[in-house]
């Protein structure tokens, strides 16, 4: 995540930048607050070629998680039963 200020800039000039962005499409949240898993190789770095992804370091198995509001009992525990399922 990246965040930047417009500098000395009032409420109605965020507004208008936000109304002239073209690709980049204003949203209410950038995620949720549920814990959520990604795969990049199903995901993120889905066009990018094998070779290309082991080189940077984007193996087959690799996950990302971004954690919510769960208590962490919770999710510690979900984490540890789906690290033994895939032991099986």
């Amino acid at each position: 995540m990246i965040a930047f200020e417009l500098c000395n800039a009032p409420q109605a000039a965020a507004f208008r930048f936000l109304d002239a962005l073209k690709r980049i499409l204003p949203a209410t949240t950038l995620g949720d607050v549920y814990s959520l898993a990604l795969y990049p190789v199903m995901a993120s770095h889905r066009a990018v070629p094998p070779a290309e992804r082991a080189r940077l370091g984007i193996g087959d198995g690799l996950l990302r998680l971004s954690i919510g509001i769960e208590d962490v009992a919770d999710i510690t525990a979900d984490l540890a039963q789906a690290l033994e399922a895939g032991e099986r």
